[in-house]
C-alpha cells in the first residue's frame, strides 16, 4: 500500500510540473492574459511614440515615394502595396500566435541596423537603401513589441512591401536592358510567324515602313514587377506544396516575356493593318491598363495547368479493402 501511495503521489507532482510547463514562463494562460491587460497602457503609448518617429523620420522619403508612383509609369502600383500587405495581416489572421507577455529586446538591433542603412544612404546617395531600412524598421518594431513568433507571422507582408521602394537607377538599368533585347527578339519572330516584314536591328523592329523603338519603359520592366507580386500574394494567401509554389515563381520570368512580346506584336499589327495613330494609342494609352491583367489571366492558366497536374486522389487502406467481413 505504502509504494502505491508513493507512486500516486509521484505521477500527481509529475503532472502539476508538466503543466507549468506549458503555460509560459511557469504562469497559468489567465495570468498571462492578465499580464498582456496590464501592458496594453503601455504598449499603446509606446506605439503611439514609435508612430510619431515613424513620420518625423521617414516622411520625407513617403512624398518621394509618391512622387515616383505617380510619375512613373513602372511604379504606379506602390499605392496598392500596403493595403494588399495588410490585407495578407488579416487573411492570415487565424495564424497569429498571440503578442509575446514581454518586450523582446532584440528587435532594437534591427531598429538600429534601419538607422545605420539610412545613414549609409545619405552618404553614397542611394535613395534605395533609405526605403528598404523602413521594411527593417517594421520588422525591429514587431519584433520588440510582439515577440519573435509575431515577427515571423508578419514576415511575409513585411516583405511585400519590397514591392513599394523604386529601385536604384543602374539596378533598374540593367534589368530593362536584358529584358529590352529578349522583348524584340521574341516579338520580331512572332511577327515574322505572322507573316509579317519584321526585322530586328538592336532594339528596334523594322516593320515595312515603320519603325518600332522598343525603349527602356518598352522593356517590360513594370509588367515583370506586377506578375511577381501576384505570384508572392498567391504564395502568401494559398496554401500549397513548396514545389508548386517554386513553380509559380519561376513562371514569372516566362509570362513577363509573352506578355511584354503581345503588347509589341498588338501595336505592330495595328500599325501595319489599321493606322499609325491606332497604334500609337494602343502603346502609350490602352497597353498600360490591359497588360498587368493580361499578365494576371497568364498567371491563372498556369495555376490551372498546375491543378490538372496533380490531381488529389483519396487514400484506401489496403487491409479495409480485403476484410473478410466486407461484402
Amino acid at each position: 500500500m505504502k509504494e502505491a501511495e508513493k507512486r500516486r503521489r509521484k505521477r500527481t507532482s509529475s503532472e502539476g510540473t508538466t503543466s507549468a510547463e506549458q503555460a509560459p514562463h511557469g504562469g497559468s494562460p489567465e495570468a498571462t492574459s492578465l499580464t498582456l491587460r496590464q501592458r496594453l497602457p503601455n504598449l499603446v503609448i509606446g506605439g503611439a511614440i514609435l508612430v510619431g518617429v515613424f513620420a518625423w523620420a521617414y516622411w520625407p522619403t513617403l512624398v518621394e515615394f509618391a512622387r515616383t508612383w505617380v510619375r512613373e509609369p513602372d511604379y504606379s502600383h506602390g499605392f496598392l502595396v500596403l493595403p494588399l500587405a495588410l490585407f495578407f495581416l488579416w487573411a492570415r489572421r487565424d495564424r497569429f500566435p498571440g503578442l509575446a507577455d514581454r518586450l523582446a529586446w532584440p528587435g532594437v538591433a534591427l531598429i538600429l541596423l534601419s538607422l545605420g542603412m539610412r545613414i549609409f544612404s545619405a552618404w553614397v546617395y542611394v535613395d534605395a537603401v533609405d526605403g528598404w531600412s523602413l521594411l527593417v524598421w517594421t520588422a525591429g518594431v514587431v519584433w520588440l513589441f510582439g515577440g519573435a513568433r509575431v515577427l515571423w507571422w508578419s514576415l511575409p507582408s513585411i516583405a511585400f512591401l519590397w514591392f513599394m521602394v523604386p529601385l536604384p537607377w543602374r539596378l533598374e538599368r540593367m534589368a530593362s536592358l536584358p529584358l529590352q533585347r529578349v522583348a524584340t527578339k521574341l516579338s520580331c519572330w512572332t511577327l515574322q510567324s505572322l507573316g509579317q516584314p519584321a526585322l530586328a536591328e538592336g532594339n528596334t523592329i523594322l516593320l515595312g515602313e515603320h519603325r518600332l523603338e522598343v525603349e527602356q519603359a518598352c522593356s517590360g520592366l513594370a509588367i515583370f514587377l506586377g506578375v511577381i507580386a501576384l505570384a508572392f500574394a498567391y504564395v502568401i494567401l494559398v496554401r500549397r506544396p513548396w514545389w508548386e509554389r517554386a513553380l509559380l515563381l519561376i513562371s514569372v520570368v516566362p509570362i513577363s516575356l509573352i506578355a511584354n512580346a503581345t503588347r509589341i506584336v498588338v501595336t505592330g499589327l495595328l500599325y501595319q493593318t489599321v493606322s499609325g495613330d491606332a497604334g500609337y494609342k494602343f502603346s502609350h494609352d490602352i497597353a498600360g491598363l490591359v497588360m498587368i491583367p493580361y499578365a494576371a489571366g497568364l498567371f491563372a492558366l498556369v495555376l490551372w495547368y498546375l491543378g490538372k497536374l496533380m490531381r488529389e486522389v483519396q487514400v484506401a487502406d489496403v487491409s479495409d479493402v480485403l476484410r473478410p467481413d466486407r461484402v
